[in-house]
C-alpha cells in the first residue's frame, strides 16, 4: 500500500507530497509555476497516473505562500530552475531514492522552470512541459541535454507558437504534440488522460525502459492496460505505425496507444466461417482491412470437404456484416493502408488466439515492414505460437495458468457500439 508523506525541502521549508511506490522505476518531480502543486487535483490525478506505471511522484512547490503572491516570482525562472535543482539534489541524497533516475514534469512557468533546472543538472533525464513556457529559459535553451517533451492544446495557439520557437534553439532529443480541441489548461474531457498517456510513455521510454514484464493483476480496466502498454512500446522504435484494434474490446487498449505513439488508429475485424452443419467448428475467418481477406483452416477443410468456392459463399454475409460495422464504426474513413509501415495489432488479450491469428495471415499479405501484436495478457502456449508469426509481441503478463481474458480485469464490461464509435472517433493527436 503507497503512503503519501508531507516532506520539506531546503531553508524555506518548501512543503510536497512524496509517494513511492514498492520497486520504484524512477522518481517524477512536479513543477508547477504559480500556485500550489501539492494541493492542485489535477496535479494529484497526474500524479496517480504516473504511480500506476511504478514511478515514485514529488509533488513540490516552487514558492512559499508569501512569494507566490508576488506575480513577478512566477515568472522568475532563475528562481524557479534553482528550486527545481534543490529538489533534485534533496532526493538524490535520500536512501530510498537516490538510486532512481529522475523526471520532471513541468506546466506553465513551471514548464520553463524544468528546461533551466535540465541545462543546470546533469541529474535529469526527461522533462515533459505540459501547456508551458519553453521560451522562457532562453540562452539555456541550447544546453539542455535531457530529452525534452512539449505538449500543448490544440486551442492554446499562442503557447504553441512560443513551443515551437523553443524546439527550434534546442539541441537534445524534443518533441511536441498538439492535443486537439484542448486549452491551456486541458479542461476539456479526455484531454488530460491524453497528456498523461504521452507523458508516462515518454518518462518510461527515457528512464526507465521497459520491455516484456509481469504487472499486479488484475488490471482496472482497458484503458489502463492501454497505458501501460504504451508505456512498454514507447521504448521500441517503429517505422510509420499504424494502430490495428480487434473490436470491440481492443479498441480501448489500442486508444492510448495510438495517442502515445502518435500513430492511425484502425480496426480489424475477424468473423467467424463456422462448418455449416457444426457452425462452432471454424473452417475459416474473414478479416477486413484495406482488402478483405479469407484465411482458411485447410485441416477442417480438408475433414469436411469444403472448398474454395463453398467458403466464399458462406464469407458473404460476413462480409456483409464487416462492411455494416465498419460503417457503423468508421463512417467515410479508408482503412489504413500497412504496406512499408509497422503494423501493431492490439486485443484486450489473448485465450487460443484464433481472432489475432487470422488476423496476423490477413496482414502479412498487405507487405507491413513489421507485425507487432501487443496485448495486455496472454495464454503462455498461444503467446509462443503467435510468436512465430510475428516480427515481435509485446505482453505484459503471461500466468501460467491462463484463465479467462475477463479474469485479469477488475472492469471488463461487454462495449457498447456507442464506446467504440466515441473511442474510434477522437482525432489523432497533433491532428486538427
Amino acid at each position: 500500500m503507497m503512503q503519501t508523506e508531507d516532506i520539506r525541502i531546503g531553508p524555506e521549508g518548501l512543503g510536497g507530497f512524496l509517494t513511492v511506490p514498492d520497486k520504484a522505476r524512477g522518481l517524477i518531480i512536479f513543477a508547477h509555476g504559480s500556485g500550489s502543486s501539492r494541493h492542485s487535483p489535477r496535479n494529484a490525478y497526474a500524479a496517480r497516473s504516473f504511480e500506476q506505471l511504478g514511478f515514485a511522484t514529488l509533488l513540490f512547490d516552487l514558492l512559499t505562500e508569501g512569494e507566490a503572491g508576488d506575480r513577478r516570482n512566477v515568472f522568475d525562472i532563475a528562481l524557479l530552475a534553482k528550486r527545481v535543482v534543490l529538489a533534485v539534489d534533496w532526493a538524490r541524497q535520500q536512501t530510498r531514492l537516490q538510486n532512481l533516475p529522475i523526471g520532471v514534469f513541468g506546466a506553465s512557468t513551471g514548464g520553463g522552470a524544468a528546461l533551466a533546472a535540465a541545462a543546470a543538472s546533469p541529474h535529469i533525464g526527461a522533462v515533459v512541459s505540459r501547456g508551458g513556457r519553453p521560451d522562457l529559459p532562453g540562452d539555456a535553451l541550447p544546453h539542455v541535454r535531457a530529452p525534452s517533451f512539449l505538449i500543448v492544446g490544440g486551442n492554446d495557439r499562442e503557447v504553441l507558437a512560443l513551443n515551437e520557437a523553443a524546439a527550434a534553439r534546442m539541441t537534445c532529443e524534443h518533441r511536441i504534440s498538439v492535443v486537439p480541441n484542448a486549452s491551456h489548461l486541458f479542461e476539456e474531457p479526455g484531454t488530460l488522460d491524453k497528456v498523461l498517456a504521452l507523458s508516462g510513455a515518454w518518462f518510461s521510454k527515457h528512464l526507465a525502459p521497459a520491455g516484456r514484464e509481469t504487472i499486479p493483476l488484475p488490471m482496472a480496466d482497458r484503458a489502463e492496460a492501454g497505458m501501460l502498454l504504451a508505456r512498454a512500446l514507447s521504448a521500441h522504435e517503429f517505422k510509420a505505425p499504424v494502430i490495428y484494434a480487434l473490436p470491440r474490446g481492443g479498441v480501448p487498449v489500442a486508444r492510448p496507444i495510438a495517442d502515445a505513439l502518435n500513430a492511425p488508429l484502425d480496426i480489424l475485424m475477424v468473423r467467424k466461417i463456422g462448418v455449416p452443419w457444426q457452425p462452432e467448428v471454424a473452417a475459416a475467418s474473414v478479416v477486413d482491412g484495406e482488402g478483405a481477406e479469407i484465411v482458411t483452416n485447410d485441416p477442417v477443410m480438408r475433414a469436411t470437404g469444403l472448398d474454395a468456392g463453398k467458403i466464399a459463399d458462406l464469407a458473404k454475409p460476413e462480409l456483409e456484416e464487416i462492411e455494416r460495422r465498419r460503417k457503423l464504426y468508421l463512417p467515410g474513413k479508408e482503412p489504413v493502408r500497412a504496406e512499408g509501415r509497422t503494423a501493431i495489432l492490439v486485443d484486450d488479450g489473448i485465450a487460443t488466439g484464433t481472432s489475432m491469428k487470422a488476423a496476423i495471415l490477413a496482414v502479412s499479405k498487405r507487405r507491413p515492414a513489421k507485425i507487432v501484436v501487443a496485448v495486455p495478457v496472454a495464454a503462455p502456449d498461444t503467446l509462443h505460437a503467435i510468436g512465430k508469426m510475428v516480427d515481435d509481441t509485446v505482453v505484459l503478463a503471461a500466468p501460467d495458468r491462463f484463465g479467462a481474458v475477463g479474469s485479469y480485469y477488475r472492469d471488463f464490461h461487454q462495449l457498447s457500439d456507442d464506446e467504440v464509435i466515441q473511442l474510434l472517433q477522437q482525432p489523432l493527436l497533433g491532428e486538427e
